[in-house]
This record gives C-alpha cells, sequence and structure tokens, in this order.
C-alpha cells in the first residue's frame, strides 16, 4: 500500500453509495453487495466477496449497534482500498451486538496486506457512525447520489 492517507474520500466511488437497497436477510444483502462491488470492480470474483464477507461474519457479527454494520473483509487479489455505502429499504436482522437490525452498512474490502489502512478506516467509520445526526441524515436520503454526498461532506 502506499503511504498516503486512507480516508472514506478516497475508497468510495458513486456507483458504490447505494440507497435504498432491498434484502430480506444478511446473507441476501451481502449477495448483493458482493454483486454490486464485482460489477464495478470486474477483476474481482463476486463469489469471492460474498464468501469472504460470510467467512467474516460466521468470526462474529459486523453489526456495531444503532442498525449499523461494517461488513469487511481481506482479500488476496484486492489491489485497493475498496468501500460501498448502503441504506436498506427495510431492516434485517444482523446479530449486532444490540440485536437490533441492520438499515446501515458500510462495506470495506482490502487487500491482504492493508493491516493498518483496515484498522484506520474501521477507525474513521466508527467515529462517522457515532454521530446520530449523520446517521439519520444518511437514512433521510431518497437517492444514490445525495447518499454519496451526505457521507463525503460529513
Amino acid at each position: 500500500m502506499t503511504d498516503t492517507p486512507v480516508s472514506i474520500q478516497s475508497i468510495l466511488s458513486p456507483e458504490l453509495a447505494i440507497c435504498g437497497l432491498p434484502g430480506s436477510s444478511k446473507k441476501k444483502v451481502l449477495e448483493e453487495i458482493a454483486h454490486r462491488i464485482a460489477q464495478q470492480h470486474p477483476d474481482i470474483n463476486e463469489n469471492t466477496i460474498f464468501n469472504s464477507l460470510i467467512g467474516r461474519e460466521r468470526l462474529g457479527s459486523t453489526g456495531i449497534g444503532q442498525g449499523i454494520a461494517i461488513p469487511h473483509c481481506r482479500l488476496e487479489n484486492c489491489h485497493k482500498v475498496i468501500g460501498a455505502l448502503l441504506t436498506l429499504n427495510e431492516k434485517v436482522p444482523f446479530d449486532a451486538i444490540d440485536n437490533e437490525p441492520v438499515d446501515l452498512l458500510f462495506v470495506l474490502i482490502v487487500p491482504q496486506e492493508a493491516t493498518s489502512e483496515h484498522l484506520e478506516l474501521l477507525s474513521q467509520l466508527a467515529e462517522k457512525f457515532n454521530n446520530a445526526a449523520l446517521c439519520r441524515e444518511l437514512r433521510s436520503c431518497k437517492d444514490n447520489e445525495s447518499l454519496y454526498n451526505a457521507i463525503i461532506h460529513s
């Protein structure tokens, strides 16, 4: 990886800010996320993304509470950090630490060796999602563009 500071703005493309994603379960949501990321990054296999995200969830839920989850995984054939911000059109059970269903997710796909960047991004995301006003704003977005702009300008 580079010595450039990593930030949410540097890893999130407008195409991966998705407002109102359908999903009836954690598995279905992660399948759809893997599909959307693979569409934008065809060099990464959709099934590899999905299996890695599910594998990480088996270690412990990435649901951090208050309806928020930060699914993340490391991939060997990934060459840059990829982020995806999603709101769900209805909350889904996610085995979160507070047992509340989730409707706001930020997904991180990081290169296998990107340990410090991975931890830094998780820290930045936790700080952003600790801001109740920002979470309300993200949840109230009606389209992908407003969702992208809300997180980038927060």
